[in-house]
């Protein structure tokens, strides 16, 4: 279910991405967190926790961006500076780790190979992506136009296709399921960037929302080894996870100081720090490589469950209704 997810993730921020081009010091604030969060799993493994230092560095470097998109658009703080940043620092701890898991952790020909491969799926993406966007064959448009409010719904039904398609072609050489959802997310994002296609993304939003994302959390709640997270040793980890994730991604919001108030700095620190579903994809594949314990994957997974529950009501509480209306990004409504 991760990479339905990713698929509905990717599709709602996408729009909301491009409209807020991010300057060039943005990919220096990405690559400190990521080279951070390597340095720590590295110096975790040295003292003794029971895992390599890449599950480590790169489950610290995840964001929750699924579940930050709905509660910053529900508390209408996408359109502020604060939606900007949380969105950039979403995006950086979303698709990077997406590229690593595809690449070096779930590959079956090699690093090269994979590359070659990546370069050459970006480019199936990218012409996807020029369809999407220039294409719009008479009869096609004409067949969604029909169908947009009656059964038929063919923008949806070839959303998901869409989403099969680039999922199983990443899958096939030899990329995780997630990449080629989170690719498919981004060309229908691109597709429905228009007020028409405003009512297609809602119908996606109530796919994802209301029926796929819940099962996703209902599913990691079933798969949860809880014997191995409550023991002392498993919440002490935990806890310390939970300190790191602060440490790590929370960190970065001081990057934004200069361009966010106080509050809203700490804010993106709460939200910058929430992480659950690509930990529990990374732990997943960790413990099939051998490459985690049981109980330090079940309490990296414990920690971003917190997270989840914890960091963002705290963000709320923050920042909540407390952000002006006339701060909002320029261009937006």
């Amino acid at each position: 279910m991760t990479w339905l997810s990713r698929f509905v993730d990717s599709t709602l921020v996408s729009p909301i991405e491009r409209d807020h081009r991010q300057p060039d010091h943005m990919f220096r604030r990405r690559r400190v967190v990521v080279v951070a969060t390597l340095v720590v799993g590295a110096t975790l493994e040295l003292l003794g926790v029971d895992a390599e230092w890449w599950v480590l560095g790169v489950a610290l470097a995840t964001t929750a961006l699924g579940t930050l998109v709905p509660i910053l658009s529900d508390a209408q703080l996408l359109p502020t500076p604060l939606g900007r940043a949380v969105l950039g620092t979403g995006v950086a701890g979303e698709f990077w780790p997406i590229v690593v898991i595809s690449v070096f952790l779930t590959g079956v020909y090699g690093a090269v190979a994979e590359v070659m491969l990546l370069l050459g799926f970006g480019a199936i993406v990218i012409a996807a992506s020029a369809v999407a966007l220039r294409a719009r064959p008479p009869h096609l448009v004409r067949v969604v136009q029909e169908t947009l409010h009656t059964t038929g719904q063919a923008a949806v039904r070839i959303s998901l296709l869409l989403l099969a398609a680039l999922s199983l072609l990443a899958n096939d050489v030899g990329f995780d399921f997630v990449l080629g959802a989170f690719a498919s997310g981004l060309v229908v994002g691109l597709a429905l960037d228009s007020p028409k296609g405003e009512v297609v993304r809602m119908r996606l939003e109530g796919i994802g929302f209301g029926f796929l994302i819940p099962i996703y959390f209902v599913v990691t709640g079933m798969d949860f080894d809880l014997d191995s997270f409550l023991t002392v040793t498993g919440i002490a980890l935990a806890a310390l996870f939970l300190g790191l994730l602060i440490v790590t991604r929370g960190a970065s919001a001081l990057l934004w100081a200069r361009e966010l108030e106080r509050r809203e700095t700490v804010g993106l620190a709460l939200l910058g720090a929430t992480g659950l579903p690509l930990i529990v994809a990374i732990v997943g594949i960790g413990v099939d490589r051998g490459a985690v314990s049981t109980q330090v994957g079940a309490s990296l997974i414990g920690a971003g469950m917190l997270s989840v529950l914890i960091f963002p009501l705290l963000a709320m509480r923050v920042v909540g209704s407390r952000v002006e209306p006339g701060r909002l990004v320029a261009g937006e409504y």
